[in-house]
């Protein structure tokens, strides 16, 4: 018998809409179209794909961010702030990466993780606090977040310890090598490798606060809540003190990012609370 301590949700778990972790109403500003890999050696595609938007409190200190990588197989996607992540009381960086064909793996990879460097060294301009940085998103945009959390060599180039994340919070991600990545080697999706292109090959106990969310599994992808609960399990095995495992019922793999927004949200919250103030 396998035993997982894994929270069902038919609705959600002392919170239940949006509007019951809504932070009171204040007015917020979107910069465009910032450029975060920089160099003299930049394509023409990353000048066009390497962009994100900063949606954040226009008069707010010391706010959690939510970098947000949007789904979409690592062949598609548009980056946008989730309209249940507006107007709470944080900011939200929404990304784009590079796509496949266009590139191959690790490019994908490598973008996410100069997002999310440059968000930790550039959010205080906005009012953020560096300390409080989380990483998300849905589908590729969950295994981009895993990836460049528990596999340190991503950060690194960028002089960023990916310890320094408050958080990760994955939405419905693979945690097996993605299918995208196994195709450009020739391997059929139905095939799972672990290998170092897979977040399960980098457990750690030492890994910033994990939080797993996925889709029933009776109407997810394939093989998906499992992945997840293994990975859930192996960083229970390795020590770690503080990784979370939902399955929202009822809700497939497109449907789940809607009610999984508000355990963002009280985990966000959460974990920005342990933050010590720096202008205390």
């Amino acid at each position: 018998m396998f035993l997982f301590v894994v929270m069902v949700t038919t609705g959600l778990p002392q919170v239940t809409t949006a509007q019951q972790v809504k932070a009171p109403a204040q007015k917020y500003l979107t910069v465009e179209d910032i450029l975060y890999h920089d160099g003299d050696d930049l394509t023409e595609y990353m000048t066009e794909r390497c962009r994100l938007d900063v949606y954040h409190p226009a008069h707010a200190q010391q706010f959690p961010t939510v970098v947000w990588f949007h789904g979409g197989g690592l062949k598609a996607g548009e980056r946008s702030v989730p309209k249940a992540l507006a107007e709470q009381g944080i900011a939200v960086v929404a990304v784009n990466y590079r796509l496949h064909p266009e590139v191959k793996s690790p490019a994908y990879i490598e973008d996410a993780a100069a997002a999310v460097a440059w968000t930790i060294k550039n959010i205080e301009n906005y009012g953020g606090c560096a300390r409080r940085v989380f990483v998300s998103g849905h589908s590729a945009g969950g295994y981009l977040t895993s990836m460049i959390g528990l596999d340190k060599r991503w950060l690194a180039p960028h002089e960023i310890d990916a310890d320094q994340i408050a958080g990760l919070i994955p939405f419905s991600g693979h945690t097996i090598t993605h299918f995208t990545i196994r195709a450009e080697r020739g391997i059929d999706g139905k095939q799972p490798i672990v290998d170092d292109m897979a977040p399960l090959f980098h457990v750690r106990k030492d890994a910033p606060p994990l939080l797993l969310i996925t889709g029933d599994r009776d109407l997810e992808l394939l093989g998906r809540y499992e992945e997840n609960a293994y990975l859930w399990r192996m960083m229970q095995v390795v020590g770690h003190p503080d990784t979370e495992l939902f399955e929202l019922e009822g809700f497939n793999h497109g449907q789940m990012a809607e009610p999984a927004h508000p355990l963002l949200l009280r985990f966000v919250r959460k974990i920005s609370s342990e933050v010590a103030d720096p202008t205390d």
